[in-house]
């Protein structure tokens, strides 16, 4: 599925008319540590350079895989540079060379229908997609992102943005954006973060995702002859499908899927055995977090498409802050004293300095380098720890992150779960905390809900606690409450026209048979006439219709219906 162009039109950009380009950039977390007076331009510095490796490579568009912004609520500092950014590459003159044919309404999320480069009051030369992730993910009644807001101004195109809702039934459609250059056509699914055992549960329930195909006219592509890119931001996990999503759950007819949220960085794409669809990781753009997969080299992917075949090219970023990373495990060093923390402390800085010694030969001379990121996974295990603050302090001006050089850890063997064994020798037990879902709370309480879904509840509580939304529960109960008010609305109005007598021969009926099971029952309860029956029906349906009308005396009694009300309780009856 790998072709070769001319170099000559590679690198001049104009090249086949056919060639679609596509500049992909997943996880850019604008805003990363904008508190930080060394690290808060770190994000900007590389966004920059995104758009700049577009203009370069003279790109069709720019394509974002989630957490574009770091914060589900972004500052407004971040948010004023961000739309700098935007406006100062992505406005001009410069004509877009592709079109989009697709119903643009069923698949973008912006009030008006249409790609921002087809506005006639905006001059958008270089348009960006993008979908959202875990951390800039739409929270609220109104179910918004800081995405929505860069929309709504015209920088960017929403896509792959779904609301499942407060009905109970999970149920996504996705909708591709269909993008034509020249003789090459390109169908663009996106699907925004969904959390992951939700969306891994959905996978697995015939017909709950509805991949929507797209129509073929006289003059369109058949099906055949369309390209299929598909754009997530999950978990990626080939194991355990409850913790995250596997590529086995998508469908054959994908040709390249781009999977957003996983910061290591795999560009190069491969093929998932027996599917016959290609997978790529570009990974993210900033380091976030001091791990082994994020000490690797970070890049964006320049993707070629030519009819059904493309060509990947992996472009390293350079503005991204040097990481340097180490393992080392004390109890395997020989100039390590278990009993002397001196030696602890001159093995450590001895491994420090030679990570910084190794990023000096890497940037070499010229403009002033970032100061690296310094990160060394201790392995403890037979030896106290140090105080890493009071470690770091003499790397300060040397290192972007002295406070937190050193991690420690403990090896598995020494964290498995054991007792206090009989001759009082103390075992260790681990320290985290077990995990409970709202849905197994719920399953041991016994509790069934009617009004409020678990999976709401479930979702309002992970935003209420990561995304730190106080109107996580309101919103929840907001919704579900209007979801149950329709469902009754529109019940009153089908049980209004159905035949009262009916009605009441029915309960008649129920009640009677209920009496014959019953045993010391007294003879009052064992035969309930028909027209008692019709009588309360009739009760009801005024004490009804009498709410509806009166909206000016909102006082009321408990009004008592003969023998029904030993049976059914008092009906309220306003006056």
């Amino acid at each position: 599925m790998v072709f070769e162009i001319s170099r000559e039109a590679a690198a001049g950009g104009g090249g086949s008319s056919s060639t679609l380009r596509i500049l992909v950039a997943t996880d850019c977390h604008l805003g990363y540590l904008e508190k930080d007076e060394l690290r808060r331009s770190d994000s900007f510095d590389t966004f920059e350079e995104i758009f700049s490796l577009a203009e370069q490579h003279k790109v069709d568009f720019v394509l974002l895989g989630g957490n574009l912004f770091h914060e589900n609520k972004p500052s407004r500092s971040t948010l004023v540079k961000t739309i700098e950014i935007l406006r100062r590459r992505c406005l001009g003159d410069r004509p877009v060379q592709f079109q989009v044919v697709s119903d643009q309404a069923t698949s973008l999320q912006n009030l008006f229908d249409r790609v921002n480069h087809e506005d006639p009051n905006i001059n958008v030369g270089l348009p960006v997609f993008t979908i959202h992730g875990d951390h800039d993910d739409p929270t609220g009644v109104d179910n918004m992102s800081a995405i929505d807001v860069l929309a709504s101004a015209g920088f960017v195109n929403y896509f792959g943005k779904v609301d499942l809702g407060s009905s109970g039934v999970d149920q996504i459609s996705l909708h591709p954006i269909l993008i034509k250059k020249g003789a090459t056509s390109v169908a663009l699914y996106g699907l925004g973060n969904v959390r992951d055992t939700r969306l891994s549960k959905m996978f697995q329930t015939p017909g709950a995702i509805k991949w929507m195909n797209h129509e073929s006219p006289e003059d369109m592509p058949l099906l055949s002859d369309w390209f299929n890119i598909m754009i997530l931001h999950q978990n990626r996990r080939t194991a355990s499908p409850d913790n995250g999503v596997t590529e086995y759950l998508l469908p054959h007819s994908l040709d390249l899927v781009i999977w957003g949220h996983e910061h290591e960085s795999i560009a190069d794409p491969w093929e998932v055995p027996g599917l016959g669809f290609h997978i790529t990781q570009p990974g993210s753009t900033i380091t976030t977090s001091l791990t082994s997969a994020e000490a690797t080299q970070k890049h964006v992917l320049l993707l070629e498409i030519k009819g059904m075949k493309y060509r990947p090219t992996k472009i390293p970023l350079k503005t991204v802050r040097p990481f340097e990373y180490a393992e080392v495990v004390l109890e395997e060093q020989e100039d390590v004293d278990p009993n002397d923390e001196w030696t602890v402390h001159a093995h450590l800085d001895k491994v420090v300095d030679n990570l910084i010694e190794k990023n000096n030969r890497k940037t070499g001379s010229g403009s002033e380098p970032k100061l690296p990121l310094v990160r060394i996974k201790v392995d403890y295990s037979g030896f106290s720890t140090i105080n890493p603050h009071r470690f770091g302090q003499k790397y300060v001006g040397k290192v972007a992150n002295p406070q937190d050089v050193i991690v420690f850890s403990r090896s598995a063997k020494r964290r498995q779960n054991t007792q206090v064994n009989t001759d009082g020798s103390e075992q260790i037990y681990p320290t985290e905390l077990d995990q409970c879902t709202v849905e197994a709370l719920v399953a041991e309480s016994n509790v069934k809900t009617q009004i409020l879904q678990v999976n709401d509840l479930h979702t309002a509580l992970h935003v209420f606690v990561k995304k730190d939304d106080n109107m996580a529960f309101h919103s929840c109960l907001q919704k579900n409450t209007e979801d149950a008010k329709k469902k009754l609305t529109d019940g009153s109005s089908e049980f209004k026209s159905k035949d009262k007598e009916k009605i009441a021969l029915e309960l008649d009926r129920c009640m009677q048979a209920s009496a014959k099971g019953e045993t010391g029952s007294t003879p009052s309860s064992q035969n309930l006439p028909a027209s008692m029956a019709l009588s309360a029906f009739e009760e009801l349906k005024c004490s009804s219709d009498q709410v509806d009308q009166d909206t000016h005396d909102n006082s009321d009694e408990l009004v008592e219906t003969s023998s029904v009300a030993g049976r059914y309780g008092a009906v309220r009856r306003n006056r």
